[in-house]
């Protein structure tokens, strides 16, 4: 299929390209990678009268680690953060889980931003964002703003950015000592997107032993990314031990509330979900108490 017609601009500054979107609003969308929105202009699933193509702005992209947190570009491809030691020393999740992300073509053309903006529930980057209670910076002519990850993803590929507002990067905020994170996911192939994915961060007490504090967040189980957040409060306090996983699992298991489609039942998921937390939350300390975080 053909794209519906389409005004196609391609601004060189920040500046041009928000004085776009300021001009023409909803009516205009921004194109990052392509790897979701090029697929919906076929489909005739997005008609924009306006495409905002941000390749020609290099001031979009770039990896930046202060003391307090890792700041990436919008326009920083998915390739780059993979490769990048920085990320890996700093936030070894998303070192874990930007593999999971498509295939190799998928990971090389798709942009940060561009996957946080889309906001597909059983997308890998929005996941890790909300896992790690991630910010997403929003520039606008009006001026700019920072959204917590918990505020910004509203439902099924929905967010709180205004439509003359673009994402200009997103920040992941350092972990504290003795942290561990894990990754896991369950897809029909790799590469396809998860049935169920969840990201684990767990940080143990100075005895190693029990747990102080403990994030799980699923992909693919709802309309956006979720935080089991009953799971997380039953977590903390108890031993790093075998009894502990499974209650966790248990817990995730009363508390997710995920739909039946043509590709897994409700059930299914809630299974494979409590599967996933024994085995993350078990790598997530074993990594802790190595010091090998993730």
């Amino acid at each position: 299929m053909k794209p519906p017609r389409f005004r196609y601009c391609s601004p060189e500054s920040l500046e041009e390209a928000l004085a776009v979107l300021g001009e023409f609003g909803d009516e205009a969308k921004p194109l990052a990678g392509g790897q979701s929105l090029i697929p919906m202009l076929n489909m005739r699933l997005a008609r924009p009268s306006v495409l905002v193509d941000l390749n020609r702005i290099p001031a979009l992209a770039g990896i930046e680690r202060t003391d307090r947190f890792l700041r990436i570009g919008a326009m920083t491809r998915h390739r780059a953060v993979e490769r990048s030691e920085s990320v890996a020393r700093a936030q070894p999740l998303l070192a874990e889980a930007i593999g999971y992300v498509g295939h190799l073509p998928i990971r090389t053309r798709g942009t940060v931003g561009g996957s946080i903006a889309h906001a597909d529930p059983a997308a890998e980057l929005p996941g890790v964002l909300l896992a790690l209670d991630g910010t997403v910076e929003l520039q606008s002519r009006r001026g700019h703003r920072t959204v917590p990850a918990r505020d910004f993803f509203v439902d099924l590929l929905t967010t709180s950015a205004d439509p003359d507002e673009l994402v200009i990067a997103v920040r992941f905020p350092v972990l504290p000592p003795r942290s561990g994170t894990a990754w896991l996911e369950v897809a029909r192939r790799h590469g396809d997107y998860a049935l169920v994915g969840v990201g684990a961060v767990v940080t143990l007490a100075e005895d190693r032993r029990t747990i102080r504090d403990a994030r799980l967040c699923f992909i693919g189980v709802g309309n956006t990314p979720v935080r089991a957040t009953g799971a997380e409060a039953a977590l903390r306090g108890q031993p790093a031990a075998a009894d502990t996983w499974r209650s966790a699992a248990e817990a995730v298991r009363n508390e997710l509330d995920p739909a039946s489609d043509i590709h897994a039942s409700a059930q299914y998921r809630r299974s494979v979900a409590g599967v996933l937390t024994e085995r993350a939350l078990a790598l997530a300390v074993q990594r802790a108490q190595e010091g090998t975080a993730g």
